[in-house]
Order: C-alpha cells, then structure tokens, then sequence
C-alpha cells in the first residue's frame, strides 16, 4: 500500500497574493466590490450640540403633563424645546410642580411635572433656548 502523501498549505503573504492577483484577471463583480469598499465616504456634518437640561422620564396623556429629571436648574418663564424621534416643539413653562406642590424654581436633580403643549415620549431630551 502506497503512503498518502500530506497536502501542505501554504502560507500565502501579501506578496504571494499580488502575484497570483497579476496572472488572473478580475472578474468584474469582484473589481466592482473591490472599488466600491475603496470609495471613501463624504463626512457628515458636525451636529451642534444643545444645552441638553433634562429627560422626559413619563408621560400623563390625559392632562398632557411630562415628568422631567432635570441636569440643570429651571424657572418658570424659560423657553425650552423637546426633542425626540417622533418629538420636536418649543415652549415657554407656564406651570411646574414637584410632588403636587406648585413651585417657580427647580434646581439639578429634581424630578419636576410640566404641563407640556404636545405629546411627547420617554427619553425625549429637554434643552433650554
């Protein structure tokens, strides 16, 4: 019985490759793969980024009143915008409250109620204007 001879694989280098690459020709399904991963993509815009003061944490539809967890204090009178993916309007606060108690000052940290013009969803982000 004859001995099996072992296959070797070889170990092929950039080199190695860029030869076998110069004997065959492309096909152009792969040359047209292979120039469009080589095409550089146009950069985006740099977004401008907002005075993000807030999150809407909840939603009550029936008085149209978002909860917000505050990042920096807020009053009565400021305008501010909520944006979100379905979500984007401005305002100026009429009315807030903490706890049911009505108040004109809220400060970082404070979960506050705010009567809000639109609907707006969870994890909408508030900014000030």
């Amino acid at each position: 019985m004859p001995l099996k001879k072992k296959k070797i694989k070889k170990v092929r280098t950039k080199k190695s490759i860029k030869k076998i690459i110069k004997k065959r020709p492309l096909k152009k399904k792969t040359l047209k793969r292979t120039l469009k991963k080589s095409k550089t993509k146009p950069k985006a815009k740099p977004k401008i980024k907002e005075n993000v003061i807030g999150l809407i944490t909840h939603y009550f539809p029936k008085v149209r009143a978002a909860v917000i967890k505050l990042k920096a204090p807020l009053s009565v009178g400021d305008s501010i915008k909520i944006k979100g993916h379905t979500t984007d309007f401005t305002q100026v606060i009429s009315s807030m409250q903490i706890d049911r108690v009505p108040i004109t000052n809220a400060k970082k940290g404070d979960e506050i109620g705010l009567l809000v013009n639109s609907r707006v969803r969870q994890h909408d982000k508030v900014c000030k204007q």
